[in-house]
């Protein structure tokens, strides 16, 4: 069972699916993604389950800025994204402190997820390039390359695969400064949410060595409550 928990994304980012995307204009397409992916007014409340075993995560996101609380809400954080800018701060005794870089790529509660991965930065990354149209599964979709515009974070850049029906996100794979593939987020799961929009329900996410995978964690979450609260 997944304990309720008040407080607070990115994916997460954005973690989200929503409306239908008519656009091949890749800069739109993201746009699109990541603005759906805040579902506006709304908590998501899920589980981590990794190698390591299950741990209780929430969600609040509004546009750029993003809240985690991990298990009963002992660990919480903050994260402001921007264009070239990613900005995390952990929030103790009430009082917002901010923590190294280095800390972006650290596993959550020993899963395939980061801190990074779960806000899904590079869904903010600037001046996508759309490369063609390839199937995900069953689902039809666009496939995108974003490129990091900084030196933050583990990845350099990211292949963002986009439902054409949707407008959301199917499948991300991450490569690392060298053009390694270190990572692959692919959606199995989405639940509707009212009013068209659709979220995510449950998300495998790998660790990879080339197209290897080495280890597997799922994010899954509840049905999100609108007008939630921290």
């Amino acid at each position: 069972m997944l304990t309720p928990m008040k407080s607070l994304a990115p994916i997460m980012t954005a973690i989200a699916l929503v409306a239908p995307a008519f656009s091949q204009n890749a800069e739109q397409l993201m746009d699109r993604a990541r603005i759906s992916a805040t579902l506006q007014n709304a908590d998501l409340q899920g589980e981590i389950d990794g190698p390591k075993g299950d741990t209780d995560v929430s969600l609040f996101l509004r546009g750029k800025d993003i809240q985690i609380a991990l298990g009963n809400g002992q660990q919480r954080f903050h994260m402001r994204l921007g264009d070239d800018q990613y900005d995390l701060f952990e929030i103790i005794n009430n009082k917002t402190m901010r923590f190294p870089d280095s800390k972006l790529q650290q596993p959550l509660a020993g899963s395939d997820l980061t801190y990074e991965d779960l806000a899904f930065r590079f869904l903010y990354w600037p001046n996508p390039k759309l490369e063609g149209s390839e199937r995900v599964g069953t689902r039809d979709c666009w496939k995108i390359r974003v490129d990091n515009p900084g030196r933050k974070g583990a990845y350099a850049l990211a292949y963002v695969w986009v439902d054409k029906e949707y407008g959301a996100f199917m499948k991300v794979e991450g490569f690392d400064r060298s053009g390694r593939r270190i990572k692959r987020f692919q959606v199995s799961d989405v639940m509707k949410i009212g009013d068209g929009k659709w979220t995510l329900q449950k998300m495998k996410v790998s660790t990879m060595n080339g197209d290897r995978a080495v280890s597997n964690s799922n994010l899954k979450f509840d049905k999100p409550k609108p007008g939630g609260t921290r």
